[in-house]
């Protein structure tokens, strides 16, 4: 039986993973697209070097899933996850203090590897607390820890700017935000219902054993990557997860460039614009985890990727301002709705004990998309002179994505395929 402590905390573990994924992406990572527009005129940049800047990032996220399973096995996602966050703040706020270009590019590397290693304990988490039925809900929900960091720097970040110095300002107060949750997640997070009360199994879908970690040398018969090699499904999903990490961050990174540049809107207006899809991505989280443990992960994924398809597609077309305005609304209800599904998926095969590693092996296919993403996307608007071309590569992305989420096995055969 399931004791009515542990059951009540791990909505406490929910709790900080909304916390811990609003600094590590929602500060970490997406308020750049908010401050690159300040930021690229007071270092006169070009399209290319601020696809540059994005790009380094993931490949810092990209080195961290190397080894970040094993780190989360070996010392505890608390542990992973504290130190993680202390990066992320560290060196966004020495960002801030920096005016070489190539330093910029190594501190931002570094938050990347901060994001990655504390993203993935934080979703692998999910999958140690919360059993398959709600599983992909209380994922959705840690997500929307990314929509409220739209939403405040959308809000904050013009406002800063318009001090002395205002990108550096913007870099060294968000950087020092990260670093409080830093502390608040060490408070708040246990790894394993047992730290919450001795004895208690483990919140599993068979709620008999308790949660045994891989450890190297511990005599477990096969290892994390030996496991992945007998499933199909976790390359699928690497495919499908690669897509949308091309295809996401190029709007993500470029969009309020595009509005400045392109349309000639203001800085406050773009950011005004851009805060709705932190609010609206609030509910893209838990709502569509939601839908995907009723209906399944298949036909949920699918649907996610018409709607940012439908987004990227109006963003390409050189269209009145009501396209910017229905473009940002389909892809603010669904952008984060494809990690806790496919963190949901990935926690449906492997089981609570491997998902970290599991789950990190998956992401390295999101990371290799989200460097090419940006690089691509900076290149063609070297050349073409505008970021149609950019969103119509994304769009064409989003739509094999969803393609492939149709060929993924329906949700009762994931459920009931042995582990």
């Amino acid at each position: 039986m399931i004791n009515q402590k542990t059951s009540s905390y791990r909505w406490i573990i929910v709790l900080a993973g909304i916390a811990g994924l609003f600094a590590s992406l929602g500060l970490g990572r997406f308020s750049l697209g908010m401050m690159l527009p300040s930021m690229g005129e007071a270092l006169s940049l070009s399209y290319s070097q601020m696809g540059l800047i994005s790009t380094v990032n993931f490949c810092g996220y990209l080195v961290a899933l190397l080894f970040c399973g094993r780190m989360t096995t070996r010392y505890g996602g608390r542990v992973v996850i504290f130190v993680a966050l202390s990066l992320v703040s560290l060196s966004m706020v020495l960002v801030g203090f920096s005016s070489s270009y190539w330093l910029i590019l190594l501190l931002y590397c570094l938050t990347g590897i901060g994001s990655a290693l504390s993203n993935v304990p934080i979703m692998a988490l999910i999958s140690t607390w919360f059993d398959g039925r709600i599983r992909g809900r209380a994922a959705g929900l840690c997500v929307m820890g990314n929509g409220l960091g739209i939403l405040v720097t959308g809000k904050a970040v013009p406002v800063l700017n318009k001090m002395a110095y205002g990108w550096r300002v913007s870099w060294i107060l968000l950087g020092g935000l990260a670093g409080c949750i830093a502390f608040l997640c060490l408070f708040m997070i246990r790894n394993r219902p047992g730290e919450v009360e001795d004895g208690t199994q483990a919140i599993t879908s068979t709620n008999t054993t308790k949660i045994a970690p891989e450890i190297p040398g511990s005599g477990n018969k096969s290892t994390p990557v030996q496991q992945i090699a007998g499933k199909n499904i976790f390359f699928h999903c690497g495919a499908i997860y690669f897509l949308f990490g091309c295809a996401y961050v190029i709007y993500v990174t470029f969009f309020v460039t595009s509005l400045v540049q392109e349309r000639g809107l203001s800085e406050v207006v773009a950011g005004n614009l851009w805060s709705w899809v932190g609010l609206l991505s609030l509910v893209s989280g838990p709502l569509f985890g939601h839908l995907s443990d009723l209906y399944g992960r298949k036909a949920t994924l699918a649907t996610v990727f018409l709607f940012q398809t439908t987004a990227y597609l109006l963003a390409t077309a050189q269209l009145p301002m009501f396209s910017v305005y229905v473009s940002l609304a389909c892809f603010g209800l669904v952008v984060w709705s494809t990690p806790p599904i496919i963190a949901a998926l990935v926690g449906d095969h492997a089981g609570p004990e491997r998902t970290a590693a599991i789950f990190g092996f998956v992401t390295f296919f999101f990371g290799i998309g989200q460097i090419i993403g940006p690089a691509c996307a900076g290149f063609l608007a070297e050349q073409s002179g505008t970021f149609s071309l950019s969103f119509l590569l994304a769009a064409v992305l989003a739509g094999i994505a969803m393609v492939l989420s149709l060929l993924l096995p329906a949700k009762g055969q994931v459920l009931s395929e042995g582990r």
